[in-house]
């Protein structure tokens, strides 16, 4: 059926990726109304024991899927399993993540990482860069770009209007530019930009130590995050088990678990698939 097909891919095959993604699959709670296909082989590697034959299988089911999504109109998302860059590296793979790899792909340019469990939403403005690179990096045109592609993602969550928090850079979002001026000169704003485009209602920038609580707490659908551990330590300490990382602003969806390779746990039997099956539930509802 046109569109009704969703790739995943095993990622590492000395990871948890074959054994998370043979457990959701499995899972009564899987999406109904789609076909699932598994790329990659898992004799390709041994659990626990990453060597570059297992990384050349990643990257040959990465490089597989990847173009099927991008050409295939069967193919209606891809969900991909935990690889391990340094391994990736080693054998060829030059994007700083699979985020990066699909937008390539899909000769995206306008694109952004975003993830979402089920009690915190982060859409990240910077993302794979050294920390002492983030103030540099950071634009308001960016900073809008970003909350932008965030609100539509929330509203295709939310069938209204979201309402998304967005967080200052600095401690205490700068104090009135005691702590820098990052809030002042680039977020607020932004902020205002966003506003005046009526696609959501833009809050902040808030205080860092304390936006994502609120977030938690049901103020906002979701946080605009600076770069990219302001985000995940919240997201990972609250929502670990369920959190999905998308891309956004891609033709179709891309998603995948929000958790590594866990080469020492692979084969044990002890690794969680949920945040798989949330994976693949999210990409059936978005290519839906």
């Amino acid at each position: 059926m046109p569109g009704r097909r969703i790739l995943i891919t095993l990622g590492d095959p000395a990871g948890i990726g074959p054994e998370v993604i043979r457990a959701a699959l499995a899972s009564p709670e899987l999406p109904g109304g789609f076909e699932f296909e598994v790329v990659g082989d898992p004799s390709r590697g041994v659990p626990g024991r990453p060597d570059e034959a297992s990384a050349a299988e990643s990257l040959r089911a990465l490089e597989e899927a990847g173009d099927r999504w991008a050409r295939d109109p069967t193919v209606a998302a891809v969900v991909t399993g935990p690889v391990s860059k340094f391994q990736l590296e080693r054998v060829g793979f030059r994007h700083p993540g699979q985020t990066e790899f699909f937008a390539e792909k899909s000769a995206t340019k306008n694109f952004a990482m975003c993830l979402s469990g089920d009690r915190l939403t982060v859409g990240l403005v910077t993302i794979h860069i050294p920390y002492a690179s983030v103030a540099a990096a950071l634009t308001q045109e960016e900073i809008v770009r970003v909350g932008r592609l965030l609100a539509g993602f929330s509203r295709l969550r939310t069938s209204r209007a979201p309402i998304i928090g967005v967080a200052g850079l600095n401690p205490h979002a700068g104090e009135n530019g005691k702590f820098g001026r990052e809030e002042i000169d680039l977020i607020g704003p932004a902020i205002e930009t966003l506003n005046a485009t009526g696609e959501g209602t833009f809050l902040g920038p808030g205080v860092p130590d304390a936006i994502f609580r609120e977030a938690v707490h049901g103020r906002f659908d979701a946080v605009l995050a600076m770069y990219h551990d302001q985000g995940l330590i919240p997201l990972k300490l609250v929502d670990f088990d369920s959190a999905v990382n998308v891309t956004l602003g891609l033709p179709k969806p891309r998603t995948s678990p929000d958790h590594g390779t866990a080469f020492d746990i692979a084969g044990k039997g002890i690794a969680s698939h949920h945040s798989m099956l949330a994976a693949i539930r999210l990409a059936a509802q978005l290519g839906r």
